[in-house]
């Protein structure tokens, strides 16, 4: 792909990447104290109550059995979405590696303390907390191939483009892709 490309795409507005959802993800590991530390953190973070996740399997060396819960894990869309990913692209100064991004134009990163996201304020009775973020990107029109009525294919041309996607990424938000 041409690097004009994506700014010639740029003038129609079915072409144009957006932001699905954010999904934040903090797992502990653990369930009680330390996993209802880290919903407060999140839902400090985002102003949003986090659901629990819990364990697939059992896992004996870590204490962890099937049907435990040992994370937290929120959705973020719209505006809510937007302003928490320009904080949190803040914590990891504005870089992304370009392997984060897969073949449909989606990226995720990791940030290793809470404490990094600008606005947020050390509380030691909660402690520090990492967290995984995930960012869904979309062009519009691919409700078509979730619908429940009519469902159809999106087609390859329409699909979103790991290019076109740092493109976005870059535009929108400053970032730095290496």
């Amino acid at each position: 792909m041409s690097e004009e490309t994506p700014r010639k795409q740029s003038t129609n507005s079915m072409l144009k990447p957006r932001i699905e959802k954010v999904i934040v993800n903090m797992s502990v590991g653990k369930s009680g104290e330390p996993l209802e530390k880290a919903m407060k953190v999140l839902e400090q973070l985002v102003s949003q109550k986090p659901c629990k996740r819990k364990a697939k399997k059992t896992i004996r060396d870590f204490g962890i059995r099937k049907g435990e819960p040992i994370a937290c894990i929120v959705t973020l869309r719209e505006e809510k979405a937007k302003d928490f990913l320009k904080r949190a692209l803040q914590a990891v100064d504005n870089k992304l590696l370009k392997e984060r991004f897969d073949q449909y134009g989606n990226f995720s990163f990791g940030i290793k303390e809470h404490i990094d996201i600008p606005g947020t304020k050390y509380i030691p009775e909660l402690g520090i907390h990492g967290m995984d973020v995930s960012v869904a990107l979309s062009r519009p029109g691919q409700r078509v191939k979730h619908r429940h009525r009519a469902k159809s294919r999106v087609g390859v041309k329409h699909r979103l483009t790991p290019e076109r996607a740092i493109a976005f990424v870059q535009d929108e938000f400053g970032i730095e892709v290496t």
